[in-house]
């Protein structure tokens, strides 16, 4: 608990510099203390003083202010005040002279503001306030991997009027309120922390595997794989927060085979725990789909796919046989880096609730295919266990403790 919590408070001063400093005030009236950061490009200050200078957040990013505003466009001149923005917040977060960021911003305004808490840890109370978190836009470049809050403005960030304090005085509150009551850093989880990927699709096993973990001293951490659960694990893994990981939900792969695959990632998808040496623990967990929206508005290239209806806006579509033999060579190519200790544990009969006989994804010739081609591609350093299963068997979750246990056993005789 912080008594006086030290909110970074980021803005563009040359349009917001009247709303930065009644949310300044605000901040101070709370009990709390305000370090204004002017993120601006164009114009000067007006109607507040930063405490932290935009020529000094472009010398962060290793530019002088007049170089960035050369940059030729608003866009590249933002991309370079985010480098600095984000340094500066690091060094402030570093050397713990902060508790908090709290940003005010419009469409450049808040990617700014995104980026200057990017490199945050999970658990320090980070809030952008945007005219621009409403209607149908993506909230990825303004959340990314961590646990930003996003608040709507409802009007824009110009003026004080009833609307636009009520909004800002709700901020100011938040932000100070969760400094001084939680704002927790997560920068370690504990020597025996494992995480966890699941979807709605593998709950059954992963559910019955958290009390046996449990009992076992292990403290599992469940990350849900619907394209930012995975990659956040992994950030974790590599800021040395997480120290083995029973990767039970392959989806966000199965998703990558498809550029429409809404649970996509990038390249490094498992292939981080491997990197810093951790025991992993891999189950091909709803392999057999990757995710689209509503039904109504399924593209027609997989209309004539199996498909299951998983909720109004979400549809899970099947993979292909081919799709699934070059999944399992991607899955193999990505394991077979690992300098830590690796297994796979592969149920065949059936990967995720509707991939079950008689249901909506069942197609054993697909399963058959991805099974075979994970089995040939992995290299002979990385056992490999067919077990005659389905995903969410209760003997498979009860095996699958079993041998992520005996796996960090392993760890610790080597160590």
């Amino acid at each position: 608990m912080t008594d006086t919590p030290r909110i970074a408070l980021i803005a563009t001063l040359d349009t917001k510099g009247e709303e930065v400093a009644y949310v300044r005030d605000r901040i101070r009236a709370l009990g709390g203390e305000a370090l204004v950061i002017d993120s601006g490009v164009l114009g000067e200050p007006v109607g507040c003083v930063p405490d932290i200078s935009r020529a000094e957040v472009a010398e962060a990013a290793g530019h002088d202010l007049d170089e960035v505003r050369g940059a030729g466009s608003r866009g590249a001149a933002v991309e370079l005040m985010q480098a600095g923005v984000r340094a500066v917040v690091d060094r402030l977060w570093g050397e713990r002279a902060i508790d908090g960021v709290l940003c005010l911003g419009g469409a450049e305004g808040a990617l700014l503001g995104a980026a200057a808490v990017a490199g945050l840890p999970v658990g320090v109370p980070k809030l952008i306030v945007s005219p621009s978190a409403s209607g149908r836009r993506p909230f990825g470049p303004f959340i990314g991997e961590g646990d930003t809050l996003v608040m709507h403005s409802v009007t824009d960030i110009l003026g004080i009027n009833p609307i636009s304090r009520a909004v800002f005085d709700n901020a100011a509150a938040a932000v100070v309120g969760m400094a001084r009551e939680a704002g927790r850093p997560v920068e370690h989880l504990g020597e025996r922390c494992v995480g966890i990927t699941m979807l709605g699709h593998t709950t059954p096993a992963v559910m019955r595997m958290l009390p046996q973990l449990e009992a076992a001293d292990i403290t599992p951490v469940v990350f849900h794989a619907n394209g930012v659960g995975g990659p956040a694990m992994e950030r974790l893994i590599a800021a040395g927060a997480i120290s083995g990981v029973i990767d039970f939900t392959l989806s966000e792969l199965a998703n990558s085979m498809h550029p429409t695959g809404i649970h996509a990632t990038g390249p490094s998808r498992l292939t981080v725990a491997g990197e810093h040496g951790l025991p992993q623990l891999v189950v091909p967990g709803c392999v057999d789909f990757f995710n689209q929206g509503a039904l109504s508005e399924l593209p027609e290239r997989y209309r004539d796919r199996k498909r299951y209806f998983h909720n109004p806006v979400a549809t899970l579509v099947r993979l292909t046989a081919l799709e699934e033999a070059e999944l399992g060579r991607v899955v193999a190519e990505r394991l077979s880096a690992a300098r830590g200790p690796v297994q796979v544990l592969c149920p065949n009969r059936g990967f995720s609730l509707a991939d079950i006989e008689g249901g909506d994804l069942w197609d054993p010739g697909a399963d058959r295919a991805f099974i075979d081609s994970l089995r040939a591609a992995l290299p002979p350093s990385i056992p490999f266990e067919e077990v005659d299963a389905h995903v969410d068997d209760p003997a498979f979750a009860d095996l699958t403790v079993s041998r992520y246990l005996s796996l960090v056993k392993e760890t610790a005789d080597v160590v």
